[in-house]
């Protein structure tokens, strides 16, 4: 109920995602559709998912030679997902989907990601299919995208190599054409692929009848020799089984073979592969190597797939927030019930205990609260910003030509924040957690300890923390003259001029002002030398000031929404909602000079540290 009552406020409160329903893409959908939606999904995550998150981390994948076994629960609860509609809410009608808000498709999913993110809420397979109805064929659509978002398929997304890690210029994979003459050439201009990928999540399993690979692979250039860097980088449909264009398998199994099973510290629940394209295992006839299909234009595939990867790195900072919050939910739930220790008394400097009253439970002691306001303040400010970053999706796709632009701009500078700022301070959450547990939080008698090992993942896939800092720090807040930067500049000190008409928020307003102002003159003094060694030295601490200062914005944002409802903060809710504000602005603003003046400074100690010196 915690967690329902935070997102309606977040939604219908402070975003008014139910006035989309004024728009004619959401015009069959209300509050109550909006509802209906939500409740559907917090019942499935209760039932299906919630009680195997223990499951599904002690009986991890295993490979017998021919096939991945997975628990029943996970076969139960993907079948119970896909059964929903959730894979196409927010596609067309005419292909089966519900043409939800993104807003609310987020928040929807968000139950799944608390209940259990190991089980997984599917997220490749509906990014899979969204980056082929944006950049594939009309036959593409129809039969691929169109199985992945019915439940039929799963799909994934095919990047990283053994050797190149995060590096794709250095991809080895390579695609040739095929010119046998077959009749699926209708699905696109057909090719070879021979190479590894690695890191696959949901790379092979038996929870569907086939599985689109998402592949990038460089093709050769006129001299037939492989293009350097990424400009021959192009992006492939490789199905696991082979199908005709009616979307039937045709009996063949593609040339994908499953080389390994990585095992992790968290995530265990889903499968994550090891991947060898064209090596001969299940050759497939008229030629070497796997089938695919090329998707977009030669040479596009960074920009075909990063359609997909935007999309799943908001998804990743939703992941992140709501093991967050269920680690945030789990440890308030232990402070309130578990007894330990007793008011201190007397005067200072001969404070003592009282052995002859009860114990207290910890939730009364200062220390325990502090570390549950970081939480609360990490947690529901990062849901916050993920359902804000949401509803600018909504606004990209359905708002005025002129919001359009503006919800563009804000986007590209805040999706490395929405990734990569809960991904580190939601596990930092998730520690807190296990220090109020104790000892126990240290013991898998309790979910905190597996909330954490889930949770550190985040900070490494779909681009990693110092590759989202440079990112952001070396093209997001330089784009087009800055123009992103000054909008969300612009948006924050709106926010600012509302909350100083507020005696309650006039200081808050004032140092968010500051803090602002800080991170503007770090971003030229970075640049200042138009030295990018210099500049991005300290990029990661850049992205840590820049994130703390979104997040007061939006608690600063959010608290108006919250005296607007409730101006002498009657209800709990309202009155915790303020709390975690006054502590975000009070404990977390303050770190960010810290982080900004090596920045400023362009302090080279880390970039000019000698291997030897190690």
């Amino acid at each position: 109920m915690r967690l329902r009552s935070t997102i309606d406020f977040l939604l219908y409160e402070w975003l008014r995602a139910d006035a989309l329903g004024e728009r004619e893409r959401f015009a069959d959908h209300s509050r109550d559709t909006f509802d209906a939606v939500l409740d559907t999904c917090e019942r499935i995550a209760r039932e299906k998912y919630a009680p195997f998150n223990r499951t599904v981390d002690t009986q991890e994948p295993q490979f017998d030679g021919e096939k991945v076994i997975l628990p029943q629960c996970t076969h139960d609860a993907r079948q119970a997902y896909a059964d929903s509609g959730m894979l196409s809410a927010a596609q067309d009608y005419d292909i089966g989907g519900m043409q939800l808000p993104y807003t609310v498709e987020a928040a929807a999913n968000s139950f799944f990601a608390a209940a259990s993110i190991s089980i997984g809420s599917n997220m490749l397979t509906s990014g899979n299919a969204n980056a082929i109805m944006a950049h594939g064929t009309d036959m593409q659509k129809q039969v691929f995208a169109t199985n992945e978002f019915n439940g039929r398929w799963a799909g994934t997304m095919c990047l990283s190599e053994p050797q190149a890690g995060s590096s794709l210029s250095d991809i080895a994979t390579r695609a040739e054409p095929d010119g046998a003459d077959f009749e699926s050439d209708a699905l696109g201009p057909r090719y070879r692929l021979k190479g590894n990928k690695m890191w696959i999540s949901a790379g092979d399993h038996e929870l569907t009848e086939n599985i689109v690979h998402l592949v990038l692979a460089k093709i050769p250039g006129p001299d037939g020799k492989p293009v350097p860097g990424v400009r021959g980088i192009s992006l492939f449909i490789v199905p696991k089984k082979l199908v005709d264009t009616e979307g039937q398998l045709t009996g063949e199994r593609n040339d994908v073979a499953l080389a390994g099973l990585n095992h992790k510290l968290g995530w265990r629940g889903t499968t994550n592969t090891l991947l060898n394209f064209g090596e001969g295992r299940f050759p497939v006839r008229g030629g070497a190597g796997a089938v695919g299909y090329l998707v977009g234009k030669p040479g596009e595939g960074l920009k075909c797939m990063f359609h997909m990867m935007n999309e799943a790195r908001i998804s990743i900072g939703m992941a992140a927030t709501m093991l967050g919050l269920a680690g945030y939910h789990a440890s308030l739930e232990y402070a309130q019930s578990r007894p330990q220790g007793r008011p201190i008394k007397g005067a200072p400097g001969a404070a003592g205990k009282d052995a002859t009253r009860p114990q207290s439970r910890i939730i009364e002691h200062a220390d325990v609260k502090r570390m549950l306001l970081a939480q609360k303040s990490y947690c529901e400010g990062a849901l916050a910003l993920n359902l804000f970053c949401a509803r600018l999706v909504d606004e990209q796709h359905t708002g005025t030509p002129e919001s359009v632009a503006e919800a563009r701009l804000l986007l590209e500078v805040l999706t490395p924040i929405s990734k990569s700022w809960p991904s580190e301070f939601c596990l930092e959450a998730n520690s807190l957690a296990i220090q109020i547990h104790g000892g126990y939080g240290y013991t898998r008698d309790f979910p905190v300890e597996q909330y954490w090992r889930d949770n550190r993942l985040n900070m490494i896939h779909e681009g990693t923390h110092g590759i989202q800092a440079m990112d952001l720090l070396g093209r997001k807040v330089l784009m087009e003259g800055g123009k992103g930067l000054q909008l969300l500049a612009t948006r924050i000190n709106d926010t600012i001029g509302r909350a100083m008409a507020r005696p309650e928020l006039a200081g808050h307003a004032n140092e968010l002002a500051k803090a602002l102002q800080e991170v503007g003159a770090a971003t030229k003094a970075a640049w200042a030398t138009d030295d990018p060694q210099q500049a991005l030295a300290n990029a990661v601490p850049y992205m840590q000031a820049f994130g703390h200062t979104v997040l007061a914005w939006t608690w600063l944002d959010v608290s108006l929404a919250v005296l607007d409802k409730d101006p002498g903060l009657t209800a709990p809710a309202n009155a915790g909602r303020m709390a975690a504000m006054r502590y975000f602005f009070g404990y977390e603003l303050p770190k960010i000079g810290a982080w900004l003046k090596v920045v400023r400074e362009r302090d080279m100690t880390c970039a000019q540290m000698s291997e030897e010196a190690f």
